[in-house]
């Protein structure tokens, strides 16, 4: 008979972590986040300042994207191989934030060089940019691995996470919108000192807090098999990995279509076409993101809710099958309703209509946040499966697929806008409202998203780590761990399938 969930928990010595380490290293997330919020003005930076075309500039941030999803996999084996005094993850979480910041004060001061040279450092910066980027965000799935392994624990993780994006991306809208945008007059020169300086600051702060909570957790007893029984992995099994991890190949790609969405709904262009051209007042975007903090902290948390008692497939699933319903509703809302309505200081039932809708319209981007956790989860399965541990080289997959997907998030806007005459400059919150503008905003917010987030729900139908798999997972690690030698890791690895685990006689293996 098979064995419940509860019961496989029992027989495992779980590596569990003190609830401030999870919040501090949860913090690495939010310290390249705010750069990624910060970069999504970088489009009116280089048209503004810069004088580059705008299509030029959407399809060179495309390609930048891509870049860094191809760098990714050779991050994740410098991980994967890393191994100092200084631990696994500290050393490249820390190069990964002074190399970025690096690259926002080089990017932000290239009009100092000339017009002649602008084009070349501008690519430049940009490359550099995503390079500490991408070292210091990969960290983030991969330390997890090494932080905890209990099913339990694991979505505490997306809960504070969570909490800490929705308090970034919601204050830094009021900041920008309601503070920055005003004092400086718009996206001016003085609007990207400051904003330049600001992230800097708190980035590299968030990523001290970061490499202290790391800092116990990062030591090989902590991941994989251990130091003595962790299989060694050259660079051709790289592949075989790759090719062999069904979940792996699954997930990557159905997360990589919910971070284009998420990409494409917090680009600041929508943003500003949304509140500033459809309603007719960009400050309302600061008010409503003031408005959101609390309902998308709900949504986190019944997100992490439901993975904690369900599994984090499930979770992922129904947050999307929300999110789809939610989508098409708010489509309809924009489209039929009278968008003169809305007034937050006069509400009405059109204003507490979109209010709802689009709160709940983070469901649709929630599974970006669990997908943290559940890299964590194939990471283990591999383990499970081969006795390998590579956690650098699976956190950059997603990475990869994330880039790629996400790549043509302001692709997508900037042939939409060209699409209605918009090539040469983007539309600002000045922009009279037409009907081919109020099709396009419907289209980059409702239309596209919708038809990516179907896709991705139809992917997961393919993913099998649920909630009594990992419990087998975990389970057999608990075996493997407790082998006598090597030979007998491998053994169990090949040749005891997870759906056997009921079969195995777990004191045979203990020392």
């Amino acid at each position: 008979m098979d064995k419940t969930v509860e019961q496989r928990t029992a027989d495992v010595t779980y590596n569990r972590a003190k609830m401030w380490q999870i919040i501090l290293f949860a913090m690495n997330n939010t310290s390249t986040n705010i750069y990624l919020v910060a970069f999504s003005f970088v489009t009116y930076f280089s048209t503004g300042v810069l004088g580059l075309a705008v299509l030029f500039v959407s399809q060179l941030m495309g390609y930048i994207r891509i870049f860094d999803g191809f760098i990714d996999p050779a991050i994740g084996v410098l991980i994967d191989k890393t191994d100092t005094k200084f631990g696994k993850y500290r050393p490249i979480l820390i190069l990964g934030n002074v190399i970025t910041a690096l690259s926002f004060v080089f990017l932000f001061n290239i009009h100092h060089f000339g017009s002649a040279l602008t084009m070349p450092l501008f690519v430049a910066a940009l490359l550099v940019h995503k390079i500490g980027y991408s070292l210091q965000q990969t960290i983030t799935k991969a330390g997890q691995t090494a932080l905890t392994n209990d099913p339990k624990q694991r979505p505490l993780f997306n809960v504070v996470d969570g909490i800490m994006t929705a308090v970034l991306f919601s204050g830094s809208q009021i900041i920008i919108s309601s503070f920055l945008v005003p004092k400086h007059g718009g996206f001016t020169e003085s609007f990207f000192t400051e904003l330049m300086l600001g992230v800097i600051l708190i980035s590299a702060v968030l990523a001290i807090l970061a490499v202290i909570g790391i800092w116990q957790k990062d030591n090989k007893k902590f991941f994989g098999l251990g130091e003595e029984k962790t299989q060694k992995t050259a660079l051709k099994d790289y592949w075989k990995i790759i090719k062999g991890n069904r979940p792996l190949q699954v997930l990557s790609l159905s997360a990589a279509l919910v971070k284009f969405v998420t990409q494409l709904l917090s680009d600041s262009v929508v943003i500003v076409m949304l509140f500033g051209i459809l309603f007719g007042n960009y400050a309302l975007s600061g008010a409503i993101s003031g408005l959101m903090v609390i309902p998308n902290i709900l949504v986190i948390v019944s997100a992490a809710s439901i993975a904690r008692t369900k599994g984090l497939r499930r979770a992922y699933v129904t947050c999307l099958q929300i999110g789809i319903v939610v989508m098409l509703l708010l489509g309809a809302l924009l489209y039929f309703g009278d968008i003169k309505s809305l007034d937050l200081a006069k509400w009405n039932l059109y204003t507490i209509a979109f209010v709802v809708l689009y709160a709940l319209r983070y469901f649709a981007t929630a599974p970006a946040g669990l997908v943290l956790t559940m890299g964590a989860d194939i990471s283990d399965y591999e383990t499970s499966v081969s006795g390998r541990y590579v956690s650098g080289m699976i956190g950059t997959i997603f990475s990869l697929t994330d880039s790629i997907a996400s790549s043509f998030a302001p692709m997508v806007v900037g042939f939409v806008l060209a699409g209605i005459g918009f090539a040469k400059e983007y539309p600002t919150a000045d922009t009279p409202l037409t009907p081919s503008l109020k099709g396009a905003i419907i289209a980059l917010l409702v239309f596209i998203p919708v038809a990516m987030l179907v896709i991705s729900l139809i992917l997961m139908k393919f993913y099998k780590l649920d909630q009594v798999t990992m419990a087998q997972v975990q389970e057999k690690i608990h075996v493997m761990k407790a082998a006598k030698d090597e030979e007998r890791v491998k053994a169990i690895g090949k040749n005891v399938p997870l759906s056997d685990m009921d079969y195995v006689d777990i004191t045979q293996y203990e020392i």
